[in-house]
């Protein structure tokens, strides 16, 4: 199945260079380009993209507002990718939490950016991994809450959650707890309903806000 992509960035040259590379892919088709989040937006219920690559610093509406207007289109939203050139925590913590699925460096290499287009399209969060121990480790500190909901989640749906926001794939789930990757995706489904998440990036900002997983702690209790 091809992934429909669609670019927002306000410079010209940077949209035509990401177009570039994304068209190289078989499996991936640029439907249309944007040059601020207004436009990002009108362009999303025009070319029903499913994933959009979105600058975070832009004229008349900035990236983050633009995602959390495209996540409201719903109930299937395109997914969105953040691309900065800046290292800010702060933009990726915002970014995740409006709703983006991954947030990525525009200096990334080909292959990250070609990567974080078919993850999101899959519905896997991606951020780039020189920002994540320092984002989870800043805010899992700062934004502590409680999550009594938590409490409706089997033995076992804890243990798929804590994994999952250590950032194991679900091959990697199933093989630390010797099961098949089957099961493991019917327990991550049922965990993303019974607790209101939309998907892994969701799950990992929540996992480090209510102190399910602490920075370098243990996961879920193993070793």
């Amino acid at each position: 199945m091809t992934i429909r992509v669609l670019i927002a960035d306000d410079q010209a040259l940077v949209r035509a260079g990401i177009r570039m590379l994304v068209e190289t892919q078989p499996d991936l088709e640029v439907v249309g380009e944007a040059e601020d989040g207004i436009a990002a937006v009108s362009e999303v219920t025009r070319s029903r993209p499913d994933v959009v690559l979105m600058d975070i610093r832009m004229p008349r509406m900035d990236g983050l507002e633009a995602a959390r207007r495209i996540i409201a289109l719903g109930p299937d939203p395109a997914k969105v990718v953040m691309l900065t050139t800046f290292d800010v925590d702060e933009y990726v913590f915002d970014a995740l939490s409006s709703g983006a699925t991954g947030f990525l460096l525009k200096h990334a290499r080909p292959e990250e950016l070609l990567f974080g287009i078919r993850a999101a399209a899959d519905g896997h969060a991606l951020v780039a991994p020189a920002l994540t121990r320092r984002l989870i480790e800043r805010f899992a500190r700062s934004r502590p809450r409680a999550a009594p909901e938590l409490g409706r989640l089997t033995e076992r749906e804890r243990e798929v959650l804590t994994l999952l926001v250590r950032g194991l794939s679900n091959a990697e789930i199933a093989g630390r707890l010797v099961v098949g990757e089957s099961t493991v995706k019917t327990h991550v489904a049922r965990v993303f309903t019974k607790l209101g998440l939309r998907d892994r990036a969701q799950a990992v900002i929540y996992g480090y806000e209510t102190g399910l997983v602490t920075p370098g702690g243990n996961v879920g209790g193993l070793a």
